[in-house]
C-alpha cells in the first residue's frame, strides 16, 4: 500500500487557491480602503460607555449580567432549531426531553425576571 502523492493533489491546489485568495483580499483592503475614517465611525457604540483611560476605573456590572444572560439563553434557545427540524423522526422521547428542556428554562427566565436581573434603573 503506497503513498501516492496525487491523491493529496486536489488539497495542495485548494490550499493555494485559498492563498492566493486571502493574500489578494488583504493587499486589495489594504490599497482601496480610507485612511481617515470620521470621528463617528472611531466613537465607542459596542459597548455602551465611553473609552476611559484607567482600567481600575468603576462602570456598572449589570450591562454585562444582562449581556451574559442574553448568549445564555440565546444558546438554549439556539437548540430549538435542530430539535424542530427533527421534530417528525424523532419521537415522543425527544418530543418530552425538549419539553423538560424549555421547562428547566422557563423557571429560570422567571426566577431570573423575579430576582429583577433584567431591570434597568
Amino acid at each position: 500500500m503506497g503513498l501516492d502523492l496525487l491523491d493529496y493533489l486536489p488539497i495542495l491546489i485548494f490550499m493555494g487557491i485559498a492563498t492566493v485568495m486571502g493574500v489578494g483580499f488583504i493587499l486589495a483592503a489594504w490599497t482601496l480602503a480610507p485612511r481617515a475614517p470620521d470621528s463617528e465611525k472611531v466613537s465607542a457604540y459596542e459597548c455602551g460607555f465611553n473609552a476611559f483611560d484607567d482600567a481600575r476605573m468603576k462602570f456598572d456590572v449589570r450591562f454585562y449580567l444582562v449581556s451574559i444572560l442574553f448568549i445564555i439563553f440565546d444558546l438554549e434557545v439556539a437548540f430549538l432549531f435542530p430539535w424542530a427540524i427533527t421534530l417528525g423522526e424523532t419521537g415522543q422521547f425527544a418530543f418530552w426531553s425538549m419539553l423538560a428542556f424549555l421547562g428547566v428554562l422557563t423557571v429560570g427566565f422567571i426566577y431570573e425576571w423575579k430576582k429583577g436581573a433584567l431591570e434597568w434603573e
